[in-house]
């Protein structure tokens, strides 16, 4: 069991009218749920997960400094974010495929030319001939070297792309929690702490 991996992650994010315009793409003219996230919130998102693993819990822990005026905001801010992290799924399970895709072909490719060398070219010399065990063996290692690498990628490589693909998952469905005043941030925080 991976004992560096954090059982629960809270993803705290304050919202008040300076702050949103860190939170979006100054750059994207697009109306304000349709807009990309601004690099550095991006950063703050991945830097957050860096350590979540399969079995990791995440949430949304939002503050309102302006309950009245701001919460409005919590929509459109979650709802790009949950689309953020659904077009990353969405490239990590297309990376995914290329490489099954690549690598079955690969293999494929790795078994033809092992036919190849132990049906056809032990033929070359007669059972008889001294060169053929010496020969014979060369093909034997050759065969499990050609097959090695395809082999290996199949069975221990495929792991950090699901994690991944779990992890956007996790993030695109996560929990909200809306915080609305000081005080409740600060006993959320008294509360977490005890329990560390």
């Amino acid at each position: 069991m991976n004992k560096s991996a954090t059982r629960k992650i809270s993803i705290y994010l304050r919202i008040d009218e300076n702050s949103i315009r860190d939170f979006f793409n100054p750059h994207d003219p697009a109306r304000l749920d349709r807009r990309q996230l601004a690099h550095d919130f991006q950063d703050y998102l991945d830097t957050s997960i860096a350590t979540a693993g399969r079995n990791t819990i995440i949430d949304y822990k939002v503050f309102c400094t302006d309950t009245g005026s701001m919460r409005f905001m919590v929509e459109p801010l979650i709802r790009t974010i949950r689309r953020h992290y659904q077009v990353q799924k969405a490239l990590k399970e297309n990376e995914f495929r290329k490489f099954k895709r690549r690598n079955y072909i690969l293999l494929l490719f790795s078994v033809l030319v092992v036919m190849f060398c132990q049906g056809v070219l032990p033929n070359l010399f007669g059972q008889d001939h001294r060169i053929h065990s010496m020969f014979s063996n060369a093909i034997d290692v050759f065969s499990w070297v050609v097959l090695w690498k395809p082999i290996e990628r199949l069975i221990f490589y495929w792991n950090p792309y699901l994690k991944e693909i779990l992890i956007f998952e996790k993030m695109r469905t996560a929990k909200i929690h809306i915080i609305e005043s000081e005080e409740e941030l600060i006993n959320h925080h008294m509360e977490h702490s005890d329990a560390a």
